[in-house]
């Protein structure tokens, strides 16, 4: 029996007029089967966590948990986030799991590495097949939900396409995914050394994450 989904990403306390904000679980790396390097670059989700400690003096963890969607922990987790190059493929219980925890609450963030898009798509549409996934364009409140941005950054070129943000909704209107393709912005949160970004470009990926976490922490 799946145990019910009850922890809340943010607890926001308002103490004389001050927002501070206290994570209460780690962001949570998705594993997952197919051949796609869901692994790749760890350290950015220990990164981002350090940047929003910084910035919104909330308390993350700073070691990256890693979750397979068959797991019953997936459901300790509010936050998880997927990347990668190549493919991705659930099985059917991992459908029944990623579906049951989005809708108690769970939210998904995915970044396309650059590859991973068709079986992504494909994957998710299995997951839901009744709901479409929505463009968020620069008028979406997470785009200025903490930082202000006037458009979708876009952290690597690739094949030169334009940045591209989508959604998925509850049917509350809650945002239970949400996938940035053609952008790179997790690779913004690596190591200096590791694509070797130029500061402003990991400065305005870091502030793009805090704006998801924070967006979220008010839903």
């Amino acid at each position: 029996m799946l145990r019910p989904y009850i922890i809340p990403l943010i607890v926001i306390l308002l103490l004389a007029g001050i927002c501070s904000i206290q994570a209460r679980t780690a962001l949570a790396r998705l594993q997952y089967d197919g051949g796609g390097d869901w692994y790749n670059d760890p350290e950015v989700l220990p990164n981002l966590a350090k940047y929003a400690n910084q910035i919104l003096t909330t308390d993350f963890p700073r070691d990256q948990e890693i979750v397979k969607a068959v797991d019953t922990k997936l459901f300790d987790y509010p936050f998880l986030y997927l990347t990668g190059h190549g493919n991705i493929r659930f099985t059917d219980r991992e459908l029944d799991n990623l579906r049951e925890w989005m809708l108690r609450g769970g939210f998904l963030y995915a970044d396309d590495d650059y590859g991973m898009n068709e079986a992504f798509r494909r994957e998710i549409k299995r997951v839901f097949p009744e709901r479409d996934l929505v463009e968020l364009g620069p008028d979406f409140p997470l785009y200025n939900s903490f930082f202000n941005f006037s458009k979708l950054p876009k952290i690597h070129k690739h094949d030169e396409k334009p940045p591209q943000a989508f959604g998925l909704f509850d049917d509350a209107g809650r945002l239970m995914l949400l996938y940035t393709y053609e952008t790179n912005i997790s690779d913004g949160w690596a190591d200096p050394e590791t694509h070797k970004d130029p500061p402003e470009i990991r400065e305005q990926a870091l502030r793009f994450g805090v704006n998801i976490i924070y967006y979220i922490s008010n839903k």
